[in-house]
Order: C-alpha cells, then sequence, then structure tokens
C-alpha cells in the first residue's frame, strides 16, 4: 500500500509517500517527501496551481492508493488564515479527484497522538519520532515534509496497516 501525506501551506504545502509491503515494521519504505513552496509575491491563483501542478505529479510519479489530508483547524482569532488554507485544500482534494484518489482526513492531534502517543506532540517531537521510525535523517526535511510524513504514518497504524 502507497499512502501520500499532504500537510496544506499558504507558504509550504509538505508531502510524503510512503509505501508499507506487509504489516511487519521492516516493509516500510520512505518513497519521497518534501515542501512545495509557491513564491509569495505571486496572486493566489498561481501559488494555487504550483500546488495543483506538484501533487499531481507526485501522484502520476508513485500511484498513491490513497491521500491523507490534514483536516482545517481555524482559530477564531484568525479566521482569514482559515479561509485563504481553504483555497490549498480545495486544490488538494481537486488534484485528488482528478487522479481518483481516496481522500482521508484526520486531525493534528489525532494523528500525533497515534504517531507520538499525546495528541499535544511538537511538530520537533512528530520529526524525531518520523525521523526513527523511517530510519531517515529528517533533520534535512522541513516540519511540514516531516508532519505530512506523519499523517501516512498515523493513518497506517490507525487501519492497523503497520505494527510498530
Amino acid at each position: 500500500m502507497r499512502i501520500l501525506g499532504v500537510d496544506p501551506g499558504m507558504k509550504a504545502t509538505g508531502y510524503g509517500v510512503i509505501e508499507i509491503l506487509g504489516a511487519e515494521f521492516s516493509s516500510l519504505r520512505l518513497l519521497e517527501a518534501g515542501t512545495i513552496e509557491p513564491r509569495t509575491k505571486d496572486p493566489l491563483p498561481h501559488r494555487i496551481d504550483k500546488v495543483y501542478q506538484c501533487l499531481s505529479e507526485i501522484i502520476r510519479q508513485f500511484s498513491p492508493d490513497i491521500l491523507v489530508l490534514e483536516k482545517l483547524y481555524s482559530h477564531h482569532r484568525h479566521p482569514t488564515t482559515a479561509c485563504l488554507l481553504g483555497h490549498v485544500r480545495g486544490v488538494i482534494l481537486l488534484v485528488s479527484a482528478h487522479h481518483h484518489l481516496e481522500v482521508v482526513e484526520h486531525s493534528v492531534k489525532r494523528i500525533r497522538k497515534s504517531v507520538c502517543g499525546n495528541g499535544n506532540a511538537s511538530k520537533e517531537q512528530v520529526r524525531d519520532i518520523v525521523k526513527k521510525t523511517l530510519k531517515i535523517q529528517a533533520d534535512t526535511f522541513a516540519l511540514d515534509a516531516s508532519d505530512a510524513l506523519a499523517l501516512a504514518l498515523g493513518f497506517a497504524r490507525m487501519q492497523d496497516v503497520m505494527r510498530y
């Protein structure tokens, strides 16, 4: 099973693709991870188009079975942020539909609880667990990329696709 995790953002959208060949820890493989970083000076349509184009290419290249997307969280003090993030999420959902890719959404707290055992774990703690689980030098990844990998790993664990 191939799982694409996506952590949407206006400045950077993290992504990570993992492959699980069986139920054992040793069958877990990192295929790709990184961030999509549109130019902040570009108009909004161009920025979300870059997310669309890059994710399309990732889906074509790795043929994931499912896309795990971080649920939208909005704080009453920052309603504009939630609206802008909604544009990026909409593009992610659109590219998923165009590629006939199933989408599952999970909250940050639920993923962090699944991966770290603590729903309030920091981004750095999540990166450390991702690093150990995938046996990689995750310090080279942006936090958005490790969050995306955590989405994929958390989904696998919650579905009992993989046992740690």
